[in-house]
């Protein structure tokens, strides 16, 4: 008797799988226990890491199969490659779930932003406000956690959000904690990353337009809510700028090539 191959093997549960949970359709994906602390309040996965990886197998495989829609929330969106295939399995769970499958270009082309958005314990409550207000401004937001108030390390979230950025599966990124210092120093030492605190519209305005800053970061228990809102807005809204902001942005980039090894 040969030996079984476990890649095969794998595919074929993979296969197997994908066509059960599509007959289920949504029940395929609800949660059979409570969830612990941890990361994303949609997602399953407690460590941010792997939400991260999750949030880009979500949203850039080539091949969209019925396991990538399980952790899209109900009304969702799922954002595509372009040319992205999508078995007929994963259109019907995704038609019967009410998730949307939209092309990358379309969103690039409307002039939406795809924002990752993560934060602590401590900007969790300001983080649902926050990705409310982002879907209404028309923004594709991705939450990249925490699930709850249980006392977590923003690093972890920041990094997640960085990264996000960096990879160039999110335009830009907003990390919350207390004050929006530490999630700063955290995502600042990902190459590519320019992260920047901000406190009002003006601090805002100037990170983006003089520093070309990519991630905001917000301290929740610094700011009431209108004015983080009204922060968060300034700095979607404002271009960065050009010519010698830019040449003064380059030296900060290539700070990053002197970091000791």
């Amino acid at each position: 008797m040969s030996a079984v191959d476990p890649a095969q093997l794998s595919a074929l549960v993979r296969r197997v799988v994908g066509r059960a949970m599509g007959a289920r359709g949504h029940e395929g994906f609800a949660p059979s226990a409570p969830r612990p602390a941890g990361v994303h309040v949609a997602f399953e996965s407690p460590r941010p890491a792997e939400d991260a990886a999750e949030m880009a197998r979500a949203r850039g495989a080539d091949l969209v199969v019925v396991d990538d829609l399980a952790k899209i929330p109900r009304g969702g969106e799922l954002v595509l490659r372009p040319g992205a295939v999508v078995t007929p399995l994963a259109a019907d769970a995704a038609r019967e779930r009410g998730i949307r499958l939209v092309e990358r270009a379309t969103v690039k082309d409307s002039g939406r932003l795809r924002v990752a958005v993560g934060a602590d314990h401590g900007g969790f409550r300001a983080k649902a406000v926050l990705l409310d207000e982002l879907r209404r401004l028309g923004h594709v937001p991705f939450d990249l956690g925490t699930r709850d108030e249980n006392a977590v390390d923003y690093p972890d979230y920041a990094a997640a959000v960085g990264e996000a950025v960096a990879s160039g599966q999110a335009d830009l990124g907003i990390a919350l904690d207390g004050a929006g210092i530490g999630s700063a120093i955290a995502a600042n030492k990902l190459a590519g990353i320019r992260a920047a605190t901000c406190w009002d519209t003006q601090s805002a305005a100037n990170a983006r337009e003089h520093n070309l800053a990519n991630v905001l970061c917000l301290g929740a228990k610094m700011l009431s809510e209108a004015q983080l809102l009204d922060t968060v807005r300034v700095f979607l809204a404002t271009a960065p700028g050009g010519d010698r902001h830019a040449r003064r942005v380059a030296k900060i980039t290539a700070l990053e090539a002197r970091r000791p090894r």
